[in-house]
């Protein structure tokens, strides 16, 4: 009896064996197709509109693609509708006109007929032309003829009075179109029924087909802070390339994304397409008023954000802590030091202890009272962030990877990874695969790659400054590698100045530290060929009324505060001590307060909330002139 059932037990140890051996075969095959699978569908991937099929193949049970607020209420789009509408409208610019290579102009804030539109224009072979909504009419109208736009579908009745107002001046422009029934033009329902009536399937098929991925699909205007608008071509093989190598910053399980930045911005709507790939659900923030409200309903797993925004939430943050008392008071504010010194790698098991502690007292009642506490990845680009803010992010366990770029390079030259030493607290990143990043004698960062753009539109002298004859595009930025291979960004190559006695001065390092102060809302740091480096300041003037209301000053207009001796007196108390650790060529030795708005709508800051120095020494002129007397 024994002997049977030792080999009845020898019989079910080999059977077992034999089917976990199946079973390590069968995940073997499976990870193979997927592999398989994934690198075929990322292949087939090369003009914008081939994300679609894509979409549907790959996230058949999506039931939300794009949604926004209409009416107070969330209006979703399937990947079925997202599918339905994209070629509805491509029918309906077929029976309007539009050829290959018709530029169609599109003015909107954020929203998912957008998506709509990118996909149905670029799908018939037209180029989409994305707008700032917020813009002049003066750039509107270089914009819209310099492109020659036949078309421009737009958003709010302030942007149809600009563009009514320079119509008669741009000759190219045939068809308006409004989003919603503002009772003057067609909008966008009525394209939708246009289409149903005249679908024109089989042109649309028939176009599709014949589009190269070296052709044009948009064209990004951009004037940074700068000047002049200048039209940036990008093909749908500089698109597409983007989405393959930033993917990865996606976890598996991450499946919704906030999105608040202006998706006509090229960072924004790389982004958009990683999302799409992903089958992410993508929900648009009603406006950046309401980004709190936002994330507490909405609790995404990924969004973009720009430092400015991350900055805000972290002094919001560091300011509820004064109102605690006691031993509360006192562990919150030991968390926020605690994360000071936060490194991404190379912890010691003493720090990790204090870690979780923290984590458990403080950190994840922040991020459930933000609503980011389901948060996976932030994506942090446009400008340097500070370190101190990313170390509380990364502390938090929001994983913040850095990026870098501009819109000439599709828009991603390096952004952080997964890999170990892959990021770092001021860093942005390892070049992306099929990018070449090289460092000049003078510091510049220099690239050439699937990345770099077809030229400026209809400027080939300008094209011809950036991009030199072996391919390389200059960014004029200054950057260098760590060990690891990461890059970090230093400066910009012309914002750098030389003062009287020939010492040079690095402004945004300047103001990057100055910038982590709250009593400081923006700065520009200015003296070239002057004897000493000065500085005009717009105060925080939520940060400064709470200072006031402390020290029991009566606070009356942000014009009057600026000149008010006790205030002008704290903010010099301030610049000393930011000034410490600075050279003495770099130290501030003077300043300006100001009380204007700083804003996209008074010119002063670009979409992604960049400062426009020629803008501000223009508009301070008589100041700056009396700083250096």
């Amino acid at each position: 009896m024994s002997v049977v059932f030792c080999v009845f037990c020898k019989i079910l140890v080999g059977i077992k064996k034999n089917i976990l051996q199946l079973k390590k075969i069968s995940y073997i095959c499976k990870f193979e197709n997927e592999a398989f699978l994934k690198m075929y569908t990322m292949e087939s991937i090369k003009r914008v509109f081939d994300l679609l099929p894509h979409y549907k193949e790959a996230h058949p049970d999506q039931k939300v693609a794009f949604a926004s607020k209409v009416n107070g209420q969330w209006r979703e789009y399937s990947v079925d509708e997202y599918i339905e509408q994209t070629n509805i409208i491509s029918g309906a610019l077929i029976e309007l006109g539009i050829e290959k290579q018709d530029k169609i102009a599109v003015i909107s804030n954020n929203r998912p007929e957008w998506n709509i539109l990118d996909m149905a224009i670029t799908q018939v072979g037209a180029v989409m032309v994305p707008i700032y909504p917020t813009i002049s009419e003066a750039d509107y109208k270089i914009i819209l003829n310099n492109c020659e736009a036949k078309m421009c579908i737009l958003e709010g009745v302030a942007v149809m009075n600009k563009i009514e107002a320079i119509w008669p001046e741009t000759p190219a422009l045939k068809e308006i179109y409004t989003f919603i029934d503002r009772g003057k033009y067609g909008y966008f329902d009525t394209l939708l029924q246009l289409g149903r009536e005249h679908p024109h399937t089989e042109e649309i098929e028939k176009r599709k087909a014949e589009i190269d991925e070296n052709e044009c699909a948009t064209i990004i205007y951009t004037s940074g802070t700068t000047g002049v608008p200048k039209g940036v071509m990008l093909s749908h093989k500089n698109l597409m390339s983007q989405w393959k190598n930033v993917q990865h910053s996606v976890s598996p399980w991450s499946n919704k994304a906030f999105s608040f930045l202006p998706i006509c911005h090229a960072y924004e709507r790389a982004l958009s397409y990683v999302y799409q790939y992903r089958g992410m659900s993508v929900y648009y923030a009603e406006s950046i008023a309401t980004l709190g409200e936002n994330l507490l309903e909405l609790r995404p797993t990924m969004m973009c954000a720009v430092p400015r925004v991350l900055e805000k939430v972290y002094d919001k943050v560091y300011d509820s802590g004064r109102s605690m008392k006691g031993i509360s008071r006192i562990i919150f504010y030991w968390a926020l030091r605690l994360s000071e010194r936060y490194k991404v790698f190379d912890r010691n098991w003493i720090y990790n202890i204090k870690l979780k502690i923290a984590k458990k007292l403080v950190y994840d009642k922040i991020c459930q009272k933000i609503g980011i506490d389901h948060i996976d990845v932030i994506v942090s680009g446009a400008a340097a962030i500070p370190k101190k803010v990313c170390r509380f992010f990364n502390a938090l366990g929001i994983t913040i990877f850095e990026g870098y770029g501009l819109t000439e390079t599709s828009p991603v030259i390096a952004v952080s990874t997964r890999n170990k030493y892959g990021r770092e607290v001021g860093y942005v990143g390892e070049p992306l695969p099929g990018i070449e990043v090289k460092i000049t004698d003078d510091n510049e960062i220099i690239c050439r790659g699937h990345n770099v753009m077809m030229g400026y539109y209809k400027q080939p002298e300008l094209t011809a400054e950036v991009i030199d004859k072996d391919g390389w595009f200059h960014t004029g930025d200054l950057g260098r590698f760590n060990e690891h291979g990461l890059l970090k960004i230093t400066g910009r190559k012309k914002n750098m100045f030389k003062t009287s006695f020939g010492k040079y001065i690095n402004p945004d390092f300047i103001e990057s530290k100055f910038i982590l102060s709250g009593f400081i809302e923006q700065i520009v740091v200015l003296g070239e060929n002057q004897k000493y480096a000065a500085a005009i300041i717009r105060p925080d003037f939520t940060f400064l009324k709470e200072w006031c209301k402390r020290h029991e000053i009566p606070y009356t207009t942000n014009e009057e505060m600026i000149k008010n001796e006790e205030v002008f007196k704290r903010y010099g108390k301030e610049v000393k001590k930011l000034n410490h650790d600075l050279g003495d060529v770099e130290k501030i030795k003077k300043f300006v307060l100001v009380a204007d708005e700083w804003s996209i709508a008074t010119g002063i800051v670009t979409p992604t909330l960049k400062v426009k120095r020629n803008v501000v020494m223009k508009r301070y002129a008589d100041l700056i002139e009396d700083l250096f007397k």
